[in-house]
């Protein structure tokens, strides 16, 4: 079976406010996975649309971020899923 890599990288700059996933977490497609406080105060959710294993982590809670900055790869199962 053929299995892709996806780099779920940071859409806005901020602090990383909570992290759900850890290595080694099985994750569906757009589960929320981080939240990202942004200097306005908002939060941004995010997720990615696929399912698979995080097969590294790159960031914890409290650490800075700027938009393209990458936050974890998932090892994509090619499975159809989906997260409410």
């Amino acid at each position: 079976m053929i299995q892709e890599t996806h780099t779920i990288t940071s859409p806005c700059k901020g602090i990383i406010e909570k992290v759900l996933i850890t290595e080694d977490s099985y994750v569906y497609e757009w589960e929320k996975l981080i939240f990202i406080k942004t200097p306005e105060g908002n939060m941004e959710e995010i997720s990615v649309g696929a399912s698979g294993t995080i097969t590294s982590l790159c960031i914890k809670e409290g650490d800075s971020v700027s938009t393209e900055s990458i936050l974890a790869l998932l090892k994509d199962d090619l499975l159809i899923t989906g997260s409410d």
